[in-house]
């Protein structure tokens, strides 16, 4: 059995059985979606977001499309993982000296995870155009925007939660400044936070059909002891739209350039109305996990750029998926 190392474990972790006869590695919390649209008088649609425990509660930061059409980023709160409360003034960020930096003209898609004692939000941010940006705090009032580890267009980034061989490592996929139709995943590796290269390609699109136009990195990967859990998304063009689905892929736990395993299945794919209708339809877009006792997974994913839902699996039964239908070995 797959076995955790090195993570926060979430004793209230949210949680149901998987119904039997299922056969499908992830299944859907049946209360889905778990953040509606109309969020509160700022935000109309939130989706595509990070959070992690932080003391009593969970703590995060949230993507906003606000009733402006603008997306912005915004703090939000939970006592129990399902139910939030996002304030209704977005982040304002400061430099390293703590002076106000002015707001950019976008920022979206958030990643959020504990590393050395503070916590690092990993996001798109206009940068003379979309690339990520990589910003820190440690009370989730003041933010810091670090330098922006790479030049437009970037997108996607999720930041290693350790130093690998005294390296910090990060996920990331180029684009360009729009829906572009190609991506794959690279990963980099800075010494300081600062300065970043080595860019190394671990992932090419089109190695399934749901992945044929491009693919790029979801949530924080989690440490196992087999290796580094890395959830991705794929998107197929299908005639006339974008599929926006859920895979994974297994990396070596001491040199992450090294792909082991590579899912030929998606793990969740548009179905429900609430994925396959709305603001973008067909979007499955996960950005964010909690680990829980016993390798329990809660899957938190953005559907149809408009709700925030939930998923649940098992670090093993997820990882003998990979290994099943693994691509690389055929």
């Amino acid at each position: 059995m797959a076995k955790v190392v090195n993570a926060q474990i979430v004793k209230n972790l949210p949680w149901e059985d998987r119904k039997e006869g299922d056969f499908l590695p992830v299944w859907r919390y049946s209360k889905n979606p778990i953040i509606k649209r109309n969020v509160n008088r700022t935000v109309e649609r939130t989706f595509n977001s990070g959070f992690v425990p932080f003391g009593d509660e969970f703590v995060g930061v949230f993507r906003g499309d606000t009733y402006t059409g603008i997306y912005k980023l915004f703090v939000g709160r939970s006592k129990d993982a399902l139910n939030f409360t996002l304030e209704e003034e977005p982040i304002h960020f400061v430099d390293k000296n703590g002076n106000p930096l002015p707001d950019t003209r976008f920022s979206y898609d958030p990643r959020v995870v504990l590393l050395e004692g503070s916590y690092y939000i990993i996001f798109a941010d206009y940068f003379a155009d979309v690339t990520i940006c990589i910003a820190k705090t440690d009370d989730f009032k003041t933010f810091t925007k670090l330098e922006y580890p790479f030049l437009p267009n970037c997108r996607n980034g999720a930041l290693f939660p350790r130093k690998i061989n005294g390296k910090y490592m990060i996920l990331a996929r180029p684009s360009d400044n729009a829906s572009s139709l190609f991506g794959n995943i690279f990963i980099s590796e800075s010494y300081d936070m600062e300065y970043w290269g080595h860019h190394r390609l671990i992932a090419r699109n089109n190695w399934a059909n749901w992945n044929g136009v491009k693919c790029g990195g979801g949530p924080i990967p989690i440490e196992t002891d087999e290796g580094w859990l890395v959830f991705t998304h794929g998107v197929l063009f299908n005639c006339n739209n974008l599929v926006y689905s859920m895979g994974a892929m297994l990396l070596d736990r001491d040199d992450p350039t090294k792909v082991l395993y590579n899912c030929e299945n998606f793990l969740l794919t548009p179905q429900e109305l609430y994925e396959t209708t709305g603001h973008t339809p067909n979007v499955v877009f996960p950005t964010n996990v909690l680990v829980g006792e016993n390798g329990k997974l809660a899957i938190y994913y953005g559907s149809a750029d408009c709700y925030t839902c939930l998923a649940f699996s098992t670090v093993d039964i997820i990882i003998d998926y990979i290994k099943e239908h693994d691509c690389l070995s055929k």
